[in-house]
């Protein structure tokens, strides 16, 4: 049976969520960030996940390092990292850059290596 979940449900204080949303507790097999705007220069520092992460570029560029590899991508394009794969990414700017970013767990499972 399809689930529909209220904002009040999934955001500890909707007035301060901060984008993101974990799907385990609704049976979910993904998590969610909802990348708002991250500013030139803004972005993660290099990680890596045991699942794949998938981003999806709404606005603005993005420069990625996944594994030894840069990719340059912009609005309208996916970007999809393997598990496993360490990764990070930076907003060259000049224009905030947002992404909505798929995560296959029902939790965020992050290794910070930087």
């Amino acid at each position: 049976m399809a689930k529909v979940i209220d904002r009040a449900e999934w955001a500890d204080d909707p007035a301060l969520w901060k984008g993101e949303w974990q799907g385990g507790a609704a049976g979910a097999d993904i998590s969610v960030i909802f990348n708002l705007q991250t500013e030139p220069g803004g972005g993660p520092r290099l990680h890596s996940h045991p699942y794949t992460e998938t981003f999806i570029i709404r606005s603005g560029e993005v420069v990625f390092t996944v594994g030894g590899e840069t990719i340059r991508a912009r609005a309208g394009q996916i970007v999809v990292v393997p598990a496993g794969v360490p990764h990070k990414f930076t907003n060259p700017g000049p224009e905030p850059m947002e992404s909505i970013d798929i995560h296959e767990s029902g939790r965020f499972i992050t290794e910070w290596l930087e």
